[in-house]
């Protein structure tokens, strides 16, 4: 599968496209299918690499590496312990 993902702060110059493995869901987790995704002002503090979201997510590279958290979709797989969605 594809994702845009950043592996340092900075502009929206940094962002990559590029080919990764679909995730497993863990026991209590549903893997969605996106089919979109919408860019806050959350994210593009986290790209940026802001002192707060720094301390949050890495001090000086990103811990998490795709942006974006408000997603529409559908569901792909679920964990053996989610019982509903």
């Amino acid at each position: 599968m594809k994702a845009v993902v950043y592996t340092k702060y900075g502009t929206p110059d940094v962002l990559e496209l590029i080919e990764i493995d679909q995730p497993i869901p863990q026991d209590d987790e549903v893997l969605i299918k996106v089919y979109a995704v919408s860019l806050n002002d959350w994210d593009c503090g986290l790209l940026q690499g802001d002192f707060i979201n720094r301390l949050l997510n890495g001090l000086f590279k990103p811990r998490i590496k795709i942006l974006g958290s408000d997603i529409a979709g559908r569901g792909e797989t679920v964990g053996k312990n989610v019982k509903r969605f």
